[in-house]
């Protein structure tokens, strides 16, 4: 399940970057989270980081009143 969340939440932010939806996210996705979890507790604390500096940075930005980052 938890590679799933990490799958999904990698493949949305490639496809937020990249403008368009598609297999390139989903793709990219599938195979960061299967990394992450490979990688036992180190990788999912890599992964656990990623995603909270980027819900910081969102956080920040909305409190500022900053356009949302591409």
């Amino acid at each position: 399940m938890l590679r799933s969340l990490i799958g999904a939440l990698v493949g949305s932010e490639i496809d937020r970057r990249d403008g368009r939806g598609g297999l390139k996210g989903a793709a990219i996705g599938a195979l960061a989270a299967r990394a992450v979890t490979r990688m036992g507790p180190l990788g999912l604390l890599l992964g656990g980081g990623y995603v909270a500096k980027k819900a910081y940075d969102r956080h920040r930005d909305r409190q500022r009143g900053a356009p949302p980052r591409v």
